[in-house]
């Protein structure tokens, strides 16, 4: 018992089975112009393998050794160019999970200077500016998707309660539409976005 209580004297708790699961930090970005807040958005490469042509906030992956927070900071300079010292995290936000074994940990921070971005276009073809209070006024339209268990074929169906009539549990999966202009804020981006404003409305 010794032993096991001191396996345990320094361990923090995270979500159960994140090791072979991607994980990835992203920043809501707030920008102050002419007196009012907007939040930054990018609009993805067309020629990204992943989600080219989307909308989305800075981020990405979380490297080795490397803290969510230390992520989402380095991979906002690297994706619009802006620099470490104009970025200030405000808070974490709620961590998200998705159905595709996807963790992402998004920030809120204020960026104090956009006037000389440098876009990396490998990644972002444009940035854009939506006013918060667009935002939380916008009637969003949400679609809610079901999720199911599909055993694979191998399944040991001989090993549980009514075999091949066991009742996997469902889950659903809802998927958010913002629209400002000719911009559509949708997936994973419009649910990170959707919890942003919630707190605020709270």
């Amino acid at each position: 018992m010794k032993d096991i209580i001191n396996k345990f004297s320094n361990y923090h708790p995270y979500i159960n089975g994140y090791k072979s699961m991607k994980r990835a930090s992203v920043l809501i970005p707030l920008v102050k112009e002419n007196d009012e807040y907007f939040i930054l958005f990018e609009l993805r490469s067309k020629n990204m393998r992943h989600q080219p042509g989307e909308i989305s906030f800075p981020g990405g992956k979380i490297e080795e050794n490397e803290t969510p927070k230390e992520a989402c900071i380095r991979e906002t300079c690297e994706e619009i160019g802006v620099n470490e010292a104009d970025i200030n995290i405000i808070s974490p936000l709620d961590v998200y999970i998705s159905h595709a074994n996807l963790i992402i940990h998004p920030y809120v921070g204020i960026i104090k200077n956009i006037k000389n971005l440098n876009i990396n276009k490998s990644e972002v073809d444009h940035t854009f500016l939506v006013p918060i209070s667009y935002l939380l006024d916008y009637d969003v339209t949400c679609y809610t998707n079901d999720v199911k268990v599909i055993p694979v074929e191998d399944f040991p169906y001989d090993k549980i309660p009514n075999k091949e009539n066991y009742k996997f549990a469902e889950g659903q999966y809802p998927v958010f539409f913002y629209e400002y202009k000719d911009y559509v804020i949708w997936g994973i981006t419009a649910k990170i976005l959707e919890n942003f404003l919630e707190f605020l409305k709270s």
